[in-house]
């Protein structure tokens, strides 16, 4: 838990810095200036997650099971076997999206306007490769702090960078726009040096890896024996390529989202374009508003909770290793109780006063503010399931099970297809939210089904149902308090604050209560 509470901290500091970011952007470039970001990282996204995202807890778990042993000349043999052949897959990676920059804008967007994003983030995966690296070593032996602060650093960078690269472009149109012969739109410009803070930010993490390694010593000593290099590439091989396979299969979704989203707003309308926008940008205006407003605030929360399954890796990967039953139902409930504890308050948070918090966090772009509240308020039951599937996925992976969550995220994604083909025409932008919701609500219970069988533990249901009757709870008093505040006519922030307050405190005290009532009873018995 320690480990994890380091992770939740950093990872909260980078996504608040990523609001930062994010937020500002999205003032700047609008609803279609978003689409062109948004593409960026759609074909960014399912490459990085394919060569990155496994690999970080690949070699975490090699080097937890070398450490557990005493065998630390070996967690350093894992880490150089690792660095030397996922830097030639992230320059492999980085080349391919450089090399689809066009083709991909010039198909999903129908214009070159993305090319330059696309082409400015393909970097980042060849950084992103050396960075998961140095994380999955150092969260192997236990030590939080490094990935802790390389977070912080990557966010700081990513902030100062994109929006003072995106300020300068905007600010001289006629000098940037000679440099891009091939985007016509200066929001394209924008886009693209939005997008190189970002890839700045990965180049900083790295950079902050090469420094820690000039200034401390690696742990030696114990066990001498060495695994040979052909067997370490070939276990972290088994082990990241399925977990980055099922990233990629997670990413798809944002492709779905663009390909489906502008697809059926281009054939089957159903939404009014706002003043200023022509029905020909109205599928971009869309799909840049739900990406960039809705998905973001929905991706804050996950991506905090996504740590409490690096900190419980290397327990469950221990407890598995050592055959300790106690160690590992209780590292389990630890994961996903606080998971759902941290997400369900945020989540009846957010679907409560949704208007307010998004034409406060984006007071420039009201409509498409407007666009998002309702489907903003269908991905909050989905966020909660993300949540805890994120925890399960790492434990599965410490577990041996890595090939478990490609499975799954093959299920969810097909029905996150079919829901946006089937809801999209009748529901607009609010049957994509939907369909996303129902992917995760799939994606969690296949998740657990399948960890329960696996390692045949139990999991504790009533602290769970506390957890949401609280929220609930949570959620009915902030909006007594939301509409009691707009009835003495306050400040729009003082509403948010206000609520937030209530709703926080009562879900506090309704969460102690019912733990403590359950507690009493334990002793009764």
């Amino acid at each position: 838990m320690k480990g994890s509470i380091i992770l939740m901290i950093s990872a909260a500091a980078a996504k608040l810095l990523g609001a930062v970011f994010k937020i500002p952007l999205t003032n700047i470039l609008g609803g279609i200036g978003m689409s062109y970001f948004s593409c960026a990282y759609s074909i960014f996204m399912p490459v990085y997650a394919l060569t990155v995202t496994g690999l970080s807890s690949a070699v975490a778990r090699m080097t937890a099971q070398s450490a557990a042993l005493g065998m630390y000349a070996n967690a350093l043999k894992v880490r150089r076997t690792a660095l030397m052949l996922f830097s030639g897959v992230g320059l492999a990676g980085s080349l391919l999206i450089f090399l689809l920059a066009k083709p991909f804008s010039l198909y999903f967007i129908g214009s070159c306007e993305a090319y330059g994003a696309v082409a400015m983030i393909a970097p980042s995966v060849f950084f992103g490769c050396i960075t998961a690296v140095e994380r999955g070593y150092y969260e192997g032996m236990s030590n939080m702090y490094p990935t802790a602060f390389s977070q912080a650093a990557e966010g700081v960078v990513k902030a100062a960078a994109g929006l003072l690269l995106c300020g300068y472009v905007t600010s001289r149109p006629d000098t940037v726009m000679r440099l891009f012969p091939d985007i016509s739109d200066i929001r394209g410009a924008a886009a693209a040096a939005g997008v190189l803070g970002v890839t700045l930010s990965t180049a900083g993490a790295a950079l902050f890896f090469a420094v820690m390694r000039l200034f401390s010593r690696p742990q030696r000593g114990g066990e001498p024996h060495l695994m040979s290099g052909r067997t370490i590439v070939k276990e972290l091989t088994a082990t990241a390529l399925p977990v980055g396979i099922g990233a990629l299969v997670t990413n798809l979704t944002a492709v779905v989202d663009m390909w489906t989203v502008i697809g059926c707003i281009s054939r089957f309308g159903g939404i009014k374009a706002p003043a200023g926008v022509s029905p020909n940008e109205l599928p971009g205006f869309v799909y840049g508003s739900f990406a960039g407003i809705a998905l973001t605030l929905f991706g804050l929360v996950p991506s905090v909770t996504n740590m409490l399954g690096k900190g419980a890796l290397t327990c469950i990967a221990s407890a598995c290793e050592s055959g300790d039953r106690a160690a590992l139902e209780r590292g389990t409930m630890q994961a996903l109780l606080t998971s759902v504890i941290i997400a369900v308050p945020a989540a009846a948070g957010l679907f409560v006063l949704a208007p307010e918090v998004l034409s406060f966090l984006y007071p420039r772009q009201t409509d498409e503010a407007a666009i998002c509240v309702a489907p903003l308020r269908y991905l909050m039951a989905g966020m909660v399931c993300l949540c805890a599937s994120y925890p399960l996925f790492s434990m599965l992976q410490a577990a041996g099970k890595p090939s478990a969550p490609l499975k799954i995220m093959l299920a969810g994604t097909g029905l996150k297809l079919a829901g946006n083909l089937l809801f999209i025409p009748f529901m607009g932008i609010d049957g994509a939210a939907l369909s996303t919701t129902l992917c995760y609500v799939l994606i969690l219970c296949l998740s657990l089904k399948i960890y329960i069988t696996e390692l045949k533990i139990k999991i504790q249901i009533i602290p769970f149902v506390n957890a949401l009757y609280s929220g609930l709870m949570c959620g009915g008093s902030a909006y007594l308090t939301a509409c009691a505040a707009k009835h003495w006519e306050l400040s729009q922030l003082t509403v948010i604050g206000a609520s937030a307050a209530v709703g926080g405190a009562v879900y506090i005290a309704l969460l102690r209560s019912l733990s403590a009532g359950r507690m009493t009873c334990f002793r009764r018995v």
